[in-house]
């Protein structure tokens, strides 16, 4: 039976804070992460690197994730930032150290649960230029061409309607605005069973697009230069015994695109 929207936005916010609560740092059901393993080996497999690990408070890595969009956004002094999907506020504190003083991070997160630890988490650090607000990706708390750079990672797969994500990420960008982001796809259909998984809605798996549709969205939305900056295999055959043999079904892309600068004649 297929979920309706509101149901998986609940598997997936329950999944995740309930995560939180855990005390292995591993993603919900051992199935998000790329072994069952400590937070910090996982987050160095997906491209972390051991001073961006240790920059950050403790706790603000919970790692989850498939891969590290801050390394590719390009941030720049005074770059305005939202996170989409901002968990417990690894990406979003690694950003407010590129964008400086005169810029600001925006974290959102769906999960109330995550945005008590993330704003914990940013006077633990101290944090004056990073905020973290409650709010659902597909209808972003954020006012119309405010945003610099939008970054997300493993989150947009998560979401029943990312037609309206990327509709929602055009909105809030400011002219020449961009996108980078990281995000599990499928290039091959999943078994049944497995698009009918809880574990596998929360552990980004059955809610994954194809490769093709993925892109298609982005630019329906209307961004330009669409572009795959680097592809690599995702190990779903260690996360679930039924997709033994179906290894390449998922793969982790990085994604960039930009939202055009307006001519005028």
């Amino acid at each position: 039976m297929k979920k309706d929207q509101e149901e998986i936005k609940k598997i997936v916010r329950d999944g995740y804070a309930k995560a939180l609560s855990q005390s292995a740092s591993c993603c919900p059901s051992n199935s998000c992460c790329l072994a069952p393993a400590k937070a910090k080996e996982v987050s160095k497999s997906i491209g972390y690197s051991d001073s961006e690990m240790s920059a950050v408070p403790e706790g603000a890595n919970l790692g989850f994730g498939c891969g590290n969009p801050v390394a590719l956004a390009s941030l720049r002094e005074g770059d305005v930032v939202l996170d989409l999907g901002s968990g417990a506020g690894f990406d979003a504190f690694l950003s407010a150290k590129r964008v400086g003083r005169s810029g600001r991070v925006i974290g959102i997160d769906m999960t109330p649960e995550m945005i008590a630890k993330a704003k914990e988490n940013a006077i633990k650090g101290k944090y004056t230029n990073v905020e973290f607000r409650l709010g659902e990706i597909e209808n972003l708390p954020i006012e119309d061409d405010s945003i610099d750079v939008l970054i997300s990672n493993c989150v947009i797969n998560l979401s029943p309607d990312k037609k309206r994500v990327f509709e929602e990420a055009f909105r809030v960008l400011k002219s020449g605005g961009r996108l980078m982001v990281s995000d599990l796809v499928l290039v091959k259909d999943l078994p049944k069973a497995i698009k009918e998984s809880i574990e596998a809605y929360v552990g980004c798996l059955a809610g994954a697009s194809k490769k093709a549709e993925y892109l298609k969205y982005i630019k329906a939305a209307g961004f330009k230069e669409v572009k795959i900056i680097s592809q690599s295999n995702y190990p779903v055959d260690a996360m679930f015994s039924e997709l033994k043999g179906a290894g390449d079904a998922v793969v982790s892309i990085k994604v960039s695109a930009v939202k055009n600068k307006i001519v005028e004649v």
